[in-house]
């Protein structure tokens, strides 16, 4: 660890999903944890984000049970949820396949072409996913709802942009917002606090043409992919943190036209994932450009600097279908990948942080 002796600076986490290729990020938070000069105040994750997202929490979690001095915490909360993520994530490669144990497999071409006659409730009317028993083992979500309810909360919700969020985490680690999609409304919902829990990530992982819809309290959720990947406005509205860095592995841009259908389908998917996420860029860009022509107090309205790391780009040599292999040797390539990625952020973009944004919003929204 590089840790010097100066505070950790502060610092969001938006996460993307993608399925496996979430091991990615895994390799990226890996750097960061390595590094040692963070303090995460807020993680927001969707589908393989939240699995991350939950993850890096735990560690902290448990850091904060077991230290009392926030130094100690921080250091021990490193550790720990780099050892939270690696047992999550090869666990993961210990399945071979995301749709491992499901009846109709994506392995199989002639059984996979049926989903689009098929629905998840004919097809897995047992509703079989294998990531849930994995979560259970690996995250005490228990430990994390204690967690976030032990730490001061924003008394209100504030106008987007505002500078008055809650304040910044305590020492038992991020606060963490999950996002899946309401299917009755259409409209994203975001878990934290006393609703985390293994429903809440699975809703967000919830691909519909595959797994039947996520039933908590009453209402039916699919993959947070849909409304928000991920949803920037918690971090906004309930952080004091205004630097956000974006984990980003779906694509924005394809270099070139496609053909097959499979290829169609997942350009649309990349299209659909990346959405609402463009939009809330631009309207962070709006809020800047306004105050920095005075057109908005400064009091009332924070001028949020974006920060990112592009997996699209890294993760395009590799097919569609491969968002499902899960394989420990293909995960760990994954894995490799984003600490390199990671580490290259770390070294051009450090200083950054605190002081200015380091992409142009307008060049990726």
């Amino acid at each position: 660890m590089t840790q010097t002796e100066t505070s950790p600076r502060r610092l969001n986490l938006a996460l993307q999903g993608g399925g496996s290729h979430g091991a990615f990020t895994w390799g990226v938070l890996d750097a960061l944890l390595e590094d040692g000069q963070w303090q995460f105040d807020g993680v927001s994750g969707t589908s393989a984000g939240a699995m991350n997202a939950v993850a890096l929490a735990h560690g902290f979690a448990r850091a904060a049970q077991a230290h009392k001095d926030p130094g100690e915490v921080h250091r021990a909360g490193c550790a720990l949820a780099r050892e939270s993520l690696t047992r999550l994530w090869e666990g993961v490669g210990t399945l071979g396949n995301l749709m491992g144990g499901l009846p109709l497999a994506t392995a199989n071409p002639v059984l996979g072409m049926m989903r689009q006659w098929l629905s998840p409730y004919q097809t897995n009317p047992l509703d079989i996913n294998p990531l849930r028993g994995l979560l259970e083992r690996e995250i005490d979500f228990a430990l994390l709802r204690a967690a976030h309810g032990a730490r001061p909360v924003a008394a209100h919700r504030v106008p987007h942009g505002s500078a008055h969020g809650a304040e910044g985490t305590t020492a038992d680690g991020p606060k963490v917002f999950v996002c899946a999609t309401n299917v009755r409304t259409g409209r994203s919902q975001i878990f934290s606090g006393p609703r985390l829990s293994v429903d809440a990530v699975m809703a967000s992982a919830c691909l519909p043409l595959l797994f039947q819809a996520v039933e908590i309290d009453g209402e039916h959720y699919w993959d947070g992919g849909y409304s928000g990947n991920p949803a920037l406005h918690p971090l906004i509205y309930q952080t004091g943190t205004s630097d956000i860095l974006l984990v980003q592995i779906n694509p924005i841009e394809h270099p070139t036209l496609p053909h097959s259908g499979a290829e169609i389908i997942e350009r649309i998917n990349e299209v659909t994932f990346n959405a609402s996420l463009l939009a809330e860029l631009r309207a962070i860009e709006f809020v800047r450009r306004l105050l920095a022509e005075g057109k908005l107090d400064p009091r009332r309205y924070k001028s949020v600097r974006m920060h990112r790391i592009d997996g699209g780009a890294v993760l395009q040599p590799f097919a569609a279908d491969s968002k499902m292999r899960a394989d420990l040797a293909f995960v760990r390539q994954l894995f490799a990948l984003g600490r390199e990625a990671g580490q290259q952020w770390l070294q051009a973009h450090r200083q950054d942080v605190g002081l200015r944004p380091s992409i142009k919003i307008a060049d990726n929204a």
